[in-house]
């Protein structure tokens, strides 16, 4: 194997791994986030390098802040919903016949 077939083969892992994290974070965010503090406790534990102190620190999630401004959305007060101001937050789907 030539070291340009490697590097390929290392662009390719690297944009496929990127890919993979970014779907995870926009599909499951309560998942991701979830590992995302799991892996900075992992790595803040009292003992190791100040590296992997540094990384732990820049992977830990932002905590809620207790304003509207975050957008956590954990106690429901940030805004009526549509629902609420009488408005329909659902539209029936609407089914038409084939065109010939």
């Amino acid at each position: 194997m030539s070291a340009g077939l490697i590097a390929q083969y290392a662009v390719i892992a690297a944009l496929v791994a990127a890919s993979l994290l970014y779907t995870l974070r926009k599909l499951a965010p309560t998942l991701a986030a979830q590992r995302q503090a799991a892996l900075a406790a992992t790595l803040l534990k009292p003992g190791r390098g100040p590296f992997a102190q540094r990384v732990g620190r820049a992977l830990q999630p932002r905590g809620a802040t207790g304003n509207c401004a975050d957008g956590c959305g954990t106690c429901g007060s940030c805004g009526p919903t549509p629902a609420a101001e009488g408005k329909k937050s659902e539209r029936p789907l609407t089914f038409y016949p084939p065109r010939k």
